[in-house]
């Protein structure tokens, strides 16, 4: 494995390989423009597969939740698939065995370990608060120890991995150009529509600036 890639045996893409992307920079990309994971692991002989929120902090994922999480307890030093994905479009062919998606999806392999570090566990859980809404961390309150202790944080080391990426029109067969279908793109992306206050929210507090922010860079 070259040192700037996650490729292996296990991550090699088999279907449409010139779609497969292996270096970190496309990776962390992919990885900081999602929002959601989903982890597979198996538990009592049982595959699952549940979503969660992470962050990314270098050659580091970070996860969090309930100290009594099933999943958490699952997957510490134990083998998990990560994967995320990004809708850009739907691809609308001529004929109905060609319709497909553009999309930038990544998949991870490896064994979370536990943060156990004080220190750490708030960076962690400061990690993923901040890939949600940069700087809202800052204007928060911080956990306190009650809400630390009851709270698990894991950390999933980027070592092997693979980026899969479409993009383009759409791949109809040759003799299907000239029927009179309409065939294209539509492009999809997530919009961030107007904040909506809190039922509780005391009088004259304004919407803060990291929301403010988040809105305009996602209208």
């Amino acid at each position: 494995m070259k040192e700037n890639s996650l490729q292996s045996a296990r991550t090699k893409v088999k279907r449409v390989p010139k779609r497969g992307l292996y270096d970190k920079e496309s990776i962390y990309k992919i990885l900081d423009a999602a929002y959601l994971a989903n982890i597979g692991f198996n538990y009592e002989e049982h595959p699952f597969v549940i979503p969660t929120l992470y962050g990314r902090l270098d050659e580091y994922l970070y996860i969090h939740g309930a100290a009594s999480s099933r999943m958490l307890k699952a997957i510490v030093e134990h083998p998990i698939c990560l994967s995320v994905s990004i809708v850009d479009g739907l691809v609308l062919a001529r004929s109905a065995f060609h319709h497909s998606m553009n999309y930038r999806s990544v998949t991870l392999l490896g064994q979370p370990t536990l943060v156990d570090n004080p220190a750490e566990k708030e960076l962690g859980l400061k990690v993923i608060s901040e890939h949600l809404i940069p700087n809202r961390w800052e204007e928060v309150r911080a956990p306190n120890t009650k809400e630390l202790k009851g709270t698990t944080v894991l950390k999933l080391k980027i070592t092997e991995g693979a980026a899969k990426v479409r993009t383009g029109d759409p791949k109809d067969e040759k003799e299907d150009h000239n029927l009179d279908i309409w065939a294209g793109q539509i492009p999809l992306k997530i919009v961030a529509s107007e904040s909506i206050d809190d039922t509780l929210l005391r009088s004259k507090i304004p919407v803060s600036s990291s929301v403010q922010n988040y809105i305009k860079r996602h209208s």
